[in-house]
């Protein structure tokens, strides 16, 4: 199931956190992220994903 998080994180970053955390200051934390820069939003969501 980490696979395919990982995969919702490279291409949609908020999705794989989602899935990982649901709804949190994570969540809105990588939209954020993702919005100021895609590449940002990405990093954060292999982060949690693989942190937890």
């Amino acid at each position: 199931m980490d696979v395919l998080r990982i995969l919702l994180a490279i291409l949609l970053p908020p999705v794989g956190v989602f899935l990982q955390v649901g709804i949190g200051l994570h969540f809105w934390l990588n939209i954020l992220l993702t919005l100021f820069g895609y590449i940002p939003g990405i990093i954060h969501a292999i982060w949690v994903i693989i942190r937890k």
